[in-house]
């Protein structure tokens, strides 16, 4: 047994198929094939039932699977700390997280990180929180910044919580809403309503809740827009009305550019903000100055 036949079973696991397995790890069907059945022979007992077209995993396999993919990841984490090792600070530093974050967060870090390591290859990427933890799982980032729930039931990931955010109603400082007392969602409905793109499913049921309202989500919205920037546009020159986190929106409104709509009954959601990491991955040094980086941004938030 070897750590290339252990890929190769995992491949064949994952995509359920001989031809598709073999695409994803470069080799010819019957190559594949011959490795498979040789990690069989080595373990004594059968991963694949072959007597129907597509190849079932036996109970063999789905028992021998995390181990597997722990010797696979331990490997490439041995290689991976060595190479750090002789790179020192230059090396590559991928990470993500999400819109709303990206605003405010993404350009001073990718700044900061350039003034400090010239060396340093950057890869960002701005997705959903549950996208950024399906690419950590996938080993595509070394971290993602962004709603620290997505990460609760992996055991392989570590966590920080930063900062817990609140939700609210946003429009224009001249919005004919802003000086009411009370805002209604009838009201509300009398405006274009615009969403950021991304709401994790808990949240936009409890939105659904809070205001009578069926399912689906978008069809509520005039507009679904996944860039934060061009958001805070429509919102501060028109009449547009937006629900979005406080930590998007601390910018503009400390601006006053926008503010908050007294709108009953209250916006009562909440997540927390934060580093997500896989436990055991061994991260160059350029990694915990963008913690550093996070952490002070996202504290400031609170003042």
């Amino acid at each position: 047994m070897n750590s290339r036949q252990l890929r190769h079973f995992l491949a064949l696991l994952q995509e359920g198929s001989l031809s598709a397995a073999a695409t994803s790890v470069f080799l010819s069907q019957p190559a594949l094939s011959r490795s498979v059945r040789a990690l069989e022979e080595s373990l004594g007992v059968p991963l694949f039932d072959r007597s129907e077209r597509r190849l079932k995993p036996t109970v063999y396999a789905w028992a021998f699977a995390e181990r597997a993919r722990r010797i696979v990841f331990e490997e490439q984490e041995g290689i991976r700390a060595l190479e750090l090792m002789r790179s020192g600070d230059a090396g590559t530093l991928s990470y993500g997280m999400g819109a709303s974050l990206a605003s405010v967060l993404l350009k001073p870090m990718m700044l900061e990180l350039l003034g400090a390591s010239p060396q340093l290859k950057q890869r960002s990427v701005v997705e959903s929180s549950d996208r950024l933890m399906q690419l950590l799982l996938e080993e595509q980032l070394d971290f993602f910044v962004g709603d620290i729930r997505v990460a609760a039931c992996h055991p392989d990931t570590v966590i920080e919580p930063i900062y817990r955010c609140s939700f609210g109603w946003y429009a224009r400082t001249a919005h004919p809403l802003a000086t009411l007392p009370k805002v209604t969602i009838d009201d509300l409905k009398r405006f274009p309503l615009i969403a950021t793109g991304y709401l994790e499913e808990s949240l936009a049921r409890r939105f659904l809740e809070l205001y009578g309202l069926a399912e689906p989500f978008v069809d509520h919205f005039a507009m679904v827009v996944g860039d934060m920037p061009a958001v805070q546009d429509v919102v501060t020159s028109t009449d547009a009305v937006l629900p979005s986190t406080d930590f998007a929106m601390l910018a503009s409104q400390r601006a006053g550019r926008v503010v908050t709509l007294h709108v009953m009954p209250l916006l009562d959601m909440e997540l927390t903000l934060g580093i997500v990491r896989l436990k055991g991955r061994t991260l160059i040094p350029a990694a915990e100055r963008a913690f550093a980086i996070v952490r002070e941004r996202l504290t400031q938030a609170h003042g």
